[in-house]
């Protein structure tokens, strides 16, 4: 075992006592020592309830012969870093949460993990984390909220909460109807209700292998969460037995199985820059090129919120992720050979999966659209790619042409649309908010949220080398590449430029002229970085673009 260098031999007394400090016994030594990654903590709803999810997973690794060592991983709120500068901060908390396990795993010596995360950044630093350490390892999150209902009995949710404040400032609510949205937008614990980030990415962690079926959808509150923690702890003692890690389960076919279940389910635009990190960290490259050719031929098979009425505690009464997966197999899209937690093949997984609701899961030959959820448009405006969530784009909006509306950082934009400044098919363009340029990659969700609730959503564009909230809907056009802070065209782009758009034939181009876009780029003047100290000014300095994941380079 692993542990053994901590645990054995005359040489190792000093460790041992250590230990015993803990409380440990000897007979507890003995056994397997497994590291339980909790990121339990009281600031982000889909934390507060996961020391009853690691409770679990702790008496499932003792039931099956294992001892379990508890250990944290932060992760922030995006909903409450939204909007200030605390959204900088999300984004990087990738890297440290992979960082800090990756400290924590090998300055200890543990014989296998369990990670448990759900929100936002926390699921994929910590696959980053268990790619990187290569030791049998298994994940279940804290699982997701469960929709609210208004006053008058309509379901909400998280994305409708942002909505409103546009509807408010445009005058088509009043306060009580914002209070409403605010005192039952969010019901329960658990990671915000709709087909968001965190519910993205803890459905691709269940189709990549990684996780046990129910991972993505059993809402936080139901106790077949907690049994599916404690069949998580038990399971890994299964994985350590068998030395079944990571990197047999994370393989390019597992990964290409996870695009498409992505394509599917219409994830949120923020697995274009996870998916390609956890990639990376397992030796493999993702091309965003690839999300394109993938969509070419997976149909969108769900519209959950932001995309439509739908939430996640509806798609797992419909079968979950395994159902969404059964139907992809019909027309041979997923690789079923492929290896998953359970120690055996996903075709073994899904054999039992049964799509139980054809209105929240799509049959196969009967999808919302015959192309994914995801596009990723090329152009003279972005030559490295930018990436679109076009399930939730309204269909008038699908090709669009308009004037640039040019503004230097989120703050100035919103400034902007609440002034009520933005017109019917207009370009909002939001420049030097990307990875380097921001730095940290805001998420967009404010801008994108006030001109939906101000009823320009059909008519107004948006365009950023930033990204968005899963909660997003409308054409919200993100991770712009490069960036304007490494010098793409973005930085060149001028108010009243005509910017045509072209999300079907996957194209975004600046209606100017080659010549033009030289001159201005002999003139432009990168700005000063914004931020000159601490850890962001580091992550600035190592950051790539976000084609690339926006990962770390060494």
């Amino acid at each position: 075992m692993l542990s053994d260098q901590i645990k054995l031999g005359p040489g190792r007394a000093p460790n041992r006592s250590l230990l015993y400090a803990l409380g440990f016994t000897k007979e507890e030594l003995a056994r397997p020592l497994v590291g339980v990654v909790s990121s339990f903590n009281e600031i982000v709803p889909g934390h507060m309830n996961i020391d009853k999810i690691v409770a679990a997973v702790k008496a499932g690794v003792r039931a099956a012969g294992g001892t379990p060592i508890e250990f944290p991983a932060i992760a922030v709120c995006d909903g409450i870093a939204m909007g200030h500068v605390g959204m900088k901060y999300s984004l990087v908390t990738r890297d440290l949460i992979a960082d800090s396990t990756e400290a924590m795993v090998l300055a200890h010596q543990f014989d296998g993990l369990v990670l448990v995360p759900n929100c936002d950044k926390n699921v994929p630093g910590l696959l980053m984390a268990a790619a990187r350490l290569n030791i049998p390892a298994i994940f279940c999150s804290g699982g997701p909220m469960l929709a609210g209902h208004l006053s008058d009995g309509r379901r909400t949710c998280l994305s409708h909460m942002f909505e409103a404040v546009g509807a408010y400032q445009a005058g088509t609510i009043d306060e009580s109807g914002l209070e409403d949205y605010e005192e039952n937008a969010c019901p329960s614990c658990g990671s915000c209700s709709g087909m968001y980030t965190a519910n993205s990415m803890n459905c691709l962690t269940e189709a990549i292998g990684m996780a046990l079926p129910g991972n993505g959808t059993i809402p936080a509150p139901y106790s077949a969460r907690l049994r599916l923690a404690k069949k998580t702890g038990m399971q890994i003692m299964e994985l350590i037995k068998k030395d079944i890690k990571p990197l047999d389960i994370m393989t390019a076919a597992a990964f290409h199985n996870a695009e498409t279940v992505d394509m599917a389910l219409g994830c949120s635009t923020n697995t274009m820059l996870h998916l390609p990190a956890i990639a990376h960290e397992a030796g493999l490259t993702i091309d965003l090129q690839a999300a394109n050719d993938i969509s070419a031929h997976t149909p969108n098979l769900c519209h959950l919120a932001p995309a439509g009425d739908t939430f996640m505690e509806d798609l797992d009464r419909a079968g979950g992720v395994s159902a969404v997966m059964r139907e992809l197999t019909k027309k041979g899209l997923l690789d079923t050979s492929v290896l998953t937690v359970e120690g055996t093949s996903l075709a073994e997984r899904l054999a039992a999966a049964v799509n139980r609701d054809h209105s929240i899961i799509r049959p196969i030959d009967d999808p919302y659209s015959a192309n994914g959820g995801i596009a990723v448009l090329r152009g003279n405006l972005a030559p490295d790619g930018c990436v679109v969530k076009q399930s939730a784009v309204a269909p008038q909006m699908m090709q669009h042409q308009g004037p640039a509306r040019v503004f230097d950082s989120e703050d100035e934009a919103i400034e902007a649309i609440y002034g009520k400044k933005i017109n019917p098919g207009d370009v909002v363009v939001i420049r030097y908010e990307g990875p380097k340029g921001g730095p940290g990659m805001r998420e967009m969700l404010n801008p994108t949220s006030a001109i939906v609730g101000m009823g320009l959503g059909e008519s107004v564009a948006l365009i950023t080398d930033g990204r968005f909230s899963g909660a997003t809907r409308g054409a919200a056009i993100g991770h712009v590449s490069p960036e304007a802070a490494s010098g793409g065209n973005i930085a060149l782009v001028q108010e009243g430029d005509v910017i045509d758009i072209d999300i079907a034939s996957c194209r975004i181009e600046l209606l100017v002229d080659d010549a033009e876009l030289e001159r201005r780029r002999k003139a432009w003047v990168c700005p000063e970085p914004r931020v000159k100290t601490g850890y962001l000014a580091r992550y600035a300095k190592l950051v790539t673009s976000a084609d690339k994941g926006a990962i770390l380079e060494v």
